[in-house]
């Protein structure tokens, strides 16, 4: 897919976007303690944060950004950049037929800080807390866990899982099962990871930091002492820290990329996510206009997609006709824009539908996930429809779950597009997925997605490529745009490959 690199004198249908692009500076970077060893190698490796983490819940960690998480906390394996599974917590595994269910082996002698042993009991108190807890829940529902040793875990499920890899054995974190009852889990982590927290040297939304854990049975991994994380919410204040070496990496904005590579920072560009708008009340349950398909078409029409990625993304992203990553089995090649930019066309959709007057929508908004340039443009392209969109701001270490309560029947969101396409159905399409947020069933999905679960490779993609088809068809999805996700760093940093299978950001054991 061919990228915009330059900038054009194309216009937004809002002359006003320009201004929204200059983000007001609300954390200096001087006010951020702490200091950064500037030769790297295995002394002191800082990195900076663009929004804060939500707490220490491990039911509760974010899906990008998450380097705390990491520091402190293991999964029973690692996916790689494909999404191919490594040891963790677990050293072998061999998978039920069907994929109903997968016996882990566990390495033994590892310890949780507070002393007790990771085993097969803790695994399967984890598991079982991340099925009540946390935006994940649906995600580990309905799982039926057996531990006949302390080094053995037997989990089965009651009907097939073709993404119990990457949905569940490379993303539930274990923690003690004593920090899990004691109803204080987002006070200080409780985990086996490769760093301990060191709340002595930590200001909670300010700076993290963390001390190696010498018995860390991969410790050759994580070369660096000592990891300190700050938390800077200003896109300006994070390049000045960038420039300054305050940190030595963080995720930068479209508009800061000339400057980065200006300044002698190294830039890796990632491929991995679809700006979007998610229209998930299908049924029209909660705004009942929702529920015609022409709204949902004239919504798409009036987004222009190459405006926002020469304007907004500064040419760092290209227009979006479909939310898969393309080389996926559900990307279609070769498609026509399905919905192009077209405000007459729309309004008539609008007017055919019997609602030329509009309605009221709530749209969420979190700090530093990449919205602040783009809520102004979205909610001014609703309004040329009537559509009152009112921007309602998320914070705390609930934001994520009230995001996903379906409360809001329409987000904006810049999502990360999977190493599988599976696994975007599952979370995107399907009525239990975690961002399908209304949870409505549909027939026609369930059907493919049988489809996907019981038919070979060639069913499987023919019926990947006809669910894609079908959330077109109805306008589930407004895709804007595929930016590029920008990782910025010091030269005194090596990062080899990125090897998140989401391509959202480098891993913390991609820093060496």
């Amino acid at each position: 897919m061919r990228r915009i690199r330059r900038r054009t004198l194309a216009a937004l249908a809002v002359p006003a976007v320009a201004a929204a692009v200059a983000i007001s500076g609300c954390t200096n970077a001087s006010t951020v303690s702490g200091t950064t060893q500037a030769s790297g190698g295995k002394g002191t490796l800082t990195l900076g944060m663009s929004q804060d983490i939500y707490g220490w819940d491990p039911s509760n960690q974010p899906s990008y950004q998450n380097w705390a998480g990491m520091a402190v906390y293991d999964q029973l394996m690692i996916c790689d950049a494909q999404g191919n599974p490594r040891p963790d917590i677990a050293t072998s595994w061999t998978f039920k037929p069907g994929n109903l269910g997968v016996t882990l082996h566990l390495r033994t002698g590892m310890k949780f800080t507070d002393g007790s042993p990771v085993n097969a009991a803790a695994v399967k108190a984890s598991l079982l807390y991340g099925a009540k807890h946390g935006a994940g829940a649906l995600r580990l529902a309905g799982l039926s866990i057996a531990t006949p040793d302390s080094s053995t875990v037997i989990v089965t499920l009651a009907q097939p899982d073709p993404l119990l890899t990457a949905r569940v054995l490379c993303s539930a974190t274990i923690a003690s099962p004593t920090f899990l009852a004691s109803g204080q889990v987002n006070n200080s982590p409780d985990g086996s990871g490769p760093y301990k927290l060191d709340s002595s040297a930590t200001t909670r939304g300010s700076v993290y930091t963390f001390i190696k854990n010498p018995s860390y049975w991969n410790a050759k991994d994580y070369p660096y002492n000592k990891l300190v994380l700050k938390v800077i919410t200003s896109d300006t204040a994070m390049m000045d820290a960038l420039k300054t070496g305050q940190v030595e990496g963080a995720l930068v904005s479209a508009n800061d990329y000339n400057e980065a590579k200006a300044s002698g920072l190294k830039v890796i560009e990632m491929h991995g996510e679809t700006t979007r708008l998610l229209l998930t009340d299908h049924m029209g349950k909660v705004v009942p206009a929702l529920g015609n398909v022409d709204v949902r078409r004239a919504i798409n029409m009036v987004f222009d997609g190459k405006a926002v990625a020469t304007q907004l993304y500064h040419g760092l992203a290209a227009p979006a006709d479909q939310i898969f990553r393309p080389g996926t089995a559900a990307y279609i090649n070769g498609l026509s824009d399905p919905y192009p930019y077209n405000v007459a066309a729309a309004k008539a959709l609008m007017a055919k539908a019997g609602y030329a007057n509009g309605f009221s929508v709530q749209i969420p908004y979190l700090q530093g996930v990449g919205l602040d340039q783009l809520i102004p443009y979205v909610t001014q392209q609703l309004s040329l429809l009537n559509i009152k969109a009112t921007q309602v701001t998320l914070a705390g270490p609930n934001a994520i779950t009230e995001l996903l309560s379906g409360k809001y029947p329409m987000l904006l969101w810049p999502l990360g597009n999977y190493a599988d396409s599976k696994a975007d159905i599952y979370d995107y399409v399907l009525p239990t997925g975690i961002w399908n947020a209304e949870h409505q069933p549909n027939a026609t999905v369930a059907k493919m997605w049988n489809q996907i679960l019981t038919g070979n490779a060639q069913q499987q993609a023919a019926a990947q490529q006809a669910t894609n088809r079908y959330i077109i068809q109805q306008a589930w999805f407004v895709p804007i745009a595929y930016p590029d996700l920008l990782y910025a760093y010091s030269p005194s940093v090596s990062i080899p490959s990125v090897s998140d299978p989401d391509a959202l950001d480098p891993q913390l054991w991609d820093f060496k």
